[in-house]
């Protein structure tokens, strides 16, 4: 039996690791929080962490695996690359991942290859920051440069405000770096969703509406997603294009993709951020339900050098949505109340990650979450209609 490597086991590794134990693969876990629940899923699992790259090599090396998969998770997709560059397996370079992965390095990249991007720079020290904070217009985002879930990420709009912010992006960098970029002004709906390439190509994209909550502690951190992508063909394809071009500059191979992607007044295409993982908050079962694709199985088969040359696009049957049931409050976990019509009408599975009486903190990332749904809906119109007043139907009681 072949054995493969999931980096990860959190809720929202669960699925590929359930995935891969599906497929026939002796499947093998790691992180450093032996009680997540993916664990419990694998028939092995090593306590070492996703982000110490040589450990995670050591143990490939030591347990002779024959792939690596970095599912939904930033901090261990640079591990996955490097592992499987050491071991001779499939992946994208090493070097490209690493590019995706940094968001200062994804700026200056884009920025040289003439992309659309915000005008942008990475910092290690504060006070560099501080005396070249008048080069930029305001609002400026600050962030760290390799957080994910949009930790650490807020809006300057206030100068006094300048090194409090910068050092909380600093408590959630592992580098100990951040990044000052111009706001991008967005028309309509952020995009959403994931796609998958095959030997460089883009062969499959779902784009989705991004949808958040501006009265959370961080609204930045998306709280649902939406499918399809309301726009017209052309800015689809335009879309298509602009990450095309990316993955040809960056030599990409056989992989999957998570999406975050502002269009301004102007139909520019911005490439905020281009992950070289799947999706979390069940993105890819909300795109299994929507299309018939199961973009786990093609990671896994990407990961264990298996053919993936079978997949194509493949339209949107219906309207789908994942909401992150969240609290803006923190406190102990009375209820989640979801109204009974749309409990009936649009819930199709609802995951929680927490039981009522458990202390829950307030939203300020995806690492708050208290549970993902997969909705279904009847039209576009009922479908954004409820997922941008989702407190109507679904209440969280702390």
């Amino acid at each position: 039996m072949k054995k493969i490597l999931m980096l990860g086991g959190s809720h929202f590794q669960v699925p590929a690791i359930k995935k891969a134990v599906e497929m026939g693969f002796h499947t093998i876990s790691c992180d450093y929080l032996p009680n997540n629940p993916g664990h419990n899923f694998s028939h092995e699992y090593h306590n070492v962490s996703t982000t110490d790259k040589e450990a995670v090599l050591n143990l490939a090396q030591q347990l002779k695996v024959d792939g690596v998969v970095c599912y939904a998770s930033d901090p261990a997709a640079t591990t996955a690359a490097y592992v499987c560059e050491n071991m001779g397996f499939p992946t994208n370079p090493y070097n490209s991942v690493e590019i995706l992965s940094n968001k200062d390095m994804f700026r200056e990249f884009l920025a040289k290859n003439n992309f659309n991007t915000p005008k942008a720079k990475g910092y290690s020290e504060i006070n560099d920051a501080i005396n070249e904070i008048s080069n930029f217009k305001l609002p400026v985002i600050i962030k760290p440069v390799d957080s994910s879930g949009s930790k650490g990420v807020t809006m300057l709009t206030d100068i006094n405000r300048l090194k409090e912010q910068i050092e909380n992006a600093l408590s959630f960098s592992r580098a100990k770096r951040f990044i000052i970029e111009e706001f991008v002004e967005k028309d309509g709906y952020q995009v959403a969703g994931d796609g998958f390439s095959v030997d460089g190509k883009l062969v499959f994209r779902c784009f989705a509406n991004d949808h958040f909550d501006n009265l959370s502690d961080n609204p930045f951190v998306p709280v649902g997603a939406s499918w399809p992508y309301v726009r017209q063909a052309q800015i689809h394809e335009k879309i298509h294009d602009e990450t095309q071009k990316l993955f040809s500059l960056l030599n990409m191979k056989t992989s999957a993709y998570n999406f975050d992607i502002r269009i301004d007044n102007s139909n520019n295409i911005f490439l905020m951020e281009v992950g070289p993982r799947n999706g979390g908050n069940l993105i890819p079962q909300v795109i299994k339900y929507a299309t018939g694709v199961d973009l786990v199985e093609y990671t896994i088969k990407a990961a264990m050098g298996k053919d993936c040359s079978d997949l194509e696009m493949k339209e949107i049957k219906g309207f789908w949505a994942y909401h992150v049931v969240h609290s803006s409050t923190a406190g102990k976990l009375i209820d989640i109340i979801i109204d009974e019509n749309f409990r009936v009408n649009n819930l199709i599975e609802f995951h929680k990650y927490f039981n009522k009486g458990d202390y829950i903190e307030e939203f300020s990332g995806s690492n708050k979450t208290l549970g993902t749904m997969i909705l279904k809906f009847n039209s576009m119109e009922e479908m954004l209609e409820k997922m941008d007043n989702i407190t109507k139907w679904v209440k969280v009681i702390v």
